[in-house]
C-alpha cells in the first residue's frame, strides 16, 4: 500500500552534491560549499512554513480573543444568537448576515438573490402544483407518553404553529423542471445521477446546528428550494447530517418523454429568534416527474414524504447558547406532505381556428387532451427505488428484508443507522452480510405492534427482540425462531470503537488498509455471533 503513495510529486531534480556525478569522494573545499548550500537552502525551505504557522497563531489568537470580548459583551445566549447569523464565522455582520433581522423587525422580505440557471421562456408552459399537509401527530412522539415533561413551550413552538402549507398553490414553467433531466451519459433505465451532490464526507463533518435561516441556493438547489419553500419558509435542500443532497433514476423512457424517480433529502428549520433552533427532518421526500426530452411539457409532477412507516420525522431542538449545548432528539409520524401537479403543463395562449390568439387560462378554459404515452424500456417503480437507495446508501447492496420475511430466512440481522456511514460501506462486511446473513431493520414501534398482533408466532419473536433492546439502537442477530444470539448496543459499539490519541496512528496505517476499528469491531461481532449460531444448531 504504501508504494501506492507519491510521495515526489512536486519534486525537482536536484543539483549533484559533492560533483560526485564522475565517481570519487567530493573533496573537503566541495564538502564545505554542499553543507553551506545545503542550509541555506534549510534556510529557505524552514522559513514558509515557520511564517506559515506564525500567522495561523495570530489568527487563532485574535479569533479567541474576539470570541472573549464577544462573550463578556453579549453572554453566552447573545453570542449564541450572533454566531448563528455570523455565517462566515469573522465575528462581524455584513448587511447580507443581518437581513433576517432587519426582515424580522421591519417586517418587510427583501427580495433573495438567488442564483438562477437560465431565464425561463414567458411563452412556454406552465405547470399549476397544490401543497397539500396534516400536521405531525404530536401523540407520535416519544416526549408524549410523559406529557412533554421538561420540554419547554417555546422549543415545540414552530412545530405545533406549522399546521397548513406555507403556499397552497404556485405556478412555475415547465422548463424549470429541467434540473430533473438525465445529463448526457445516463439514459439507460435504471440510470442514477445526482441532481443536487452530497457535500459531507468523513472529513467535512456534519454542518452546524445553531442557524436560522438557509444559506442562499445556488444553481439547480434554487428550484429545489421554491418547491420545499411551499411547505415553510426556512427550507435546508442540503440537510445536516448525511443522507444529503438529491439522486434521480431514470425509470421509464419513450421516443418524447422521461420518466424520471427521485429521493431528496432536506430538512426544515421550524423556531425563529429568540427561540431556539428546532430541526424538521423527514426520513425523505420521494416522488416522480414525467417530463418531455427538451424540458418543453411536464406531464405530472408528484413530491411527497412516504408514510408507510409509523415513524418517519426526526425532530431535535437545543437548549442553550452554543454549538455544543444540550440536543433534545425525538421521532414523530407526519401523515402528509406532499406537492402535485393538478394537471399537465399547458401553454399560455393558443391560436384558434381563425388564426387567432386566444388566452388559454381565460374566463372559459380550454380542455386540451393530451396522447398516451408508450413506454419503450422500463423498470419497475420498486426497482427505480432500489437504485436511488444504493446510490445514498452503498451498504444497500445487501437486501434488507421486512422482519417478519427476514424471519423465514436463515439468519436475521437487525442494525441501525448509527452503522451506515461507517462499517456498513466496508466490502468485507458487506461480503460477510451477503454470504452469511438476512439482513431487516425495524422501529421500535413496529416492534410493539407486531407484538400484538394475531400471529402469536411472530409476536412472540418481536417480544424476543424488545427484551434485548436499549436505547437508541440495538444491533442483533437472531435464528429463524427469533433466539438471540448475539447482540450490542451502539452506544456500546461506539465505546469500544473509541480510539484513544496515541492509538489513532496505528489504526488508520496503511500496512492496516485503512481499516478503521469501528469496521474490525464489526466484522468480530458477527464473526462471533456465526459461530454462537453454529452452537444453537448442533
Amino acid at each position: 500500500m504504501a508504494g501506492d503513495v507519491d510521495q515526489g510529486t512536486d519534486r525537482e531534480e536536484q543539483p549533484d552534491p559533492g560533483g560526485r556525478g564522475l565517481g570519487g569522494p567530493p573533496s573537503a573545499a566541495k564538502r564545505g560549499s554542499w553543507i553551506t548550500r545545503a542550509l541555506a537552502a534549510l534556510a529557505v525551505f524552514a522559513v514558509v512554513p515557520v511564517l506559515a504557522f506564525g500567522i495561523k497563531y495570530y489568527q487563532d489568537g485574535q479569533q479567541l480573543k474576539r470570541h472573549e470580548e464577544s462573550l463578556k459583551i453579549l453572554g453566552a445566549e447573545g453570542l449564541f444568537l450572533f454566531s448563528s447569523l455570523d455565517t462566515d464565522q469573522d465575528s462581524y455582520l455584513s448587511p447580507e448576515e443581518f437581513r433576517p433581522i432587519a426582515e424580522k423587525l421591519t417586517g418587510i422580505t427583501s427580495p433573495g438573490e438567488f442564483e438562477e440557471e437560465e431565464s425561463h421562456d414567458p411563452n412556454g408552459e406552465t405547470l399549476v402544483l397544490e401543497a397539500t399537509m396534516q400536521p405531525l401527530q404530536m401523540d407520535s412522539m416519544t416526549k408524549s407518553k410523559d406529557g412533554f415533561l421538561g420540554v419547554t413551550h417555546s422549543s415545540l413552538s414552530g412545530l405545533r404553529a406549522w399546521r397548513a402549507p406555507a403556499t397552497p398553490s404556485s405556478t412555475f414553467s415547465a422548463g424549470q423542471f429541467r434540473v430533473f433531466l438525465p445529463p448526457k451519459n445516463k439514459h439507460e433505465v435504471g440510470d442514477t445521477w445526482w441532481v443536487i451532490p452530497s457535500e459531507l464526507n468523513i472529513f467535512t463533518g456534519y454542518l452546524p446546528n445553531n442557524r436560522y435561516n438557509p444559506p442562499p441556493p445556488k444553481g439547480k438547489e434554487v428550484f429545489l428550494h421554491s418547491l420545499l419553500s411551499m411547505f415553510h419558509p426556512r427550507p435546508f435542500v442540503k440537510s445536516r447530517f448525511a443522507p444529503q443532497g438529491t439522486v434521480a433514476c431514470l425509470r421509464a423512457t419513450s421516443d418524447f418523454y422521461y420518466d424520471i424517480v427521485f429521493r431528496v433529502h432536506a430538512e426544515f428549520q421550524l423556531n425563529e429568534v429568540p427561540d431556539f433552533p428546532f430541526w424538521f427532518t423527514p426520513g425523505q421526500f420521494t416522488g416522480n416527474i414525467i417530463i418531455s426530452k427538451d424540458a418543453s411539457h411536464v406531464r405530472h409532477f408528484h413530491l411527497y414524504v412516504p408514510n408507510d412507516r409509523p415513524l418517519n420525522v426526526d425532530m431535535e431542538w437545543l437548549y442553550g447558547g452554543s454549538e455544543s449545548s444540550n440536543m433534545e432528539v425525538d421521532i414523530g409520524f407526519l401523515p402528509q406532505l406532499e406537492l402535485l401537479s393538478s394537471g399537465p403543463s399547458t401553454p399560455p395562449f393558443v391560436t384558434d381556428e381563425e388564426g387567432r390568439m386566444v388566452e388559454s387560462r381565460g374566463p372559459e378554459p380550454i380542455h386540451f387532451v393530451f396522447e398516451d404515452i408508450h413506454w419503450t424500456a422500463e423498470v419497475s417503480q420498486q426497482e427505480a427505488q432500489r437504485h436511488l437507495g444504493v446510490t445514498f446508501y452503498p451498504f444497500k447492496k445487501v437486501s434488507y428484508l421486512p422482519l417478519p420475511e427476514a424471519f423465514e430466512r436463515d439468519y436475521t440481522l437487525s442494525s441501525g443507522r448509527t452503522l451506515r456511514e461507517t462499517v456498513l460501506e466496508s466490502p468485507p462486511v458487506l461480503a460477510l452480510l451477503n454470504h452469511s446473513f438476512i439482513s431487516s431493520w425495524s422501529l421500535v414501534r413496529e416492534l410493539e405492534h407486531m407484538q400484538v398482533c394475531k400471529n402469536l408466532v411472530l409476536g412472540q419473536k418481536a417480544q424476543m427482540h424488545l427484551e434485548k433492546y436499549n436505547f437508541p439502537v440495538e444491533m442483533i442477530v437472531a435464528l429463524p425462531n427469533g433466539t438471540i444470539v448475539h447482540h450490542i448496543n451502539a452506544n456500546s459499539f461506539l465505546d469500544e470503537t473509541a480510539m484513544k490519541p496515541e492509538e489513532e496512528d496505528a489504526a488508520f496505517s496503511f500496512s492496516a488498509g485503512f481499516e478503521d476499528p469501528s469496521t474490525s469491531t464489526y466484522m468480530a461481532f458477527l464473526k462471533e455471533a456465526l459461530q454462537r449460531a453454529e452452537e444453537f444448531m448442533q
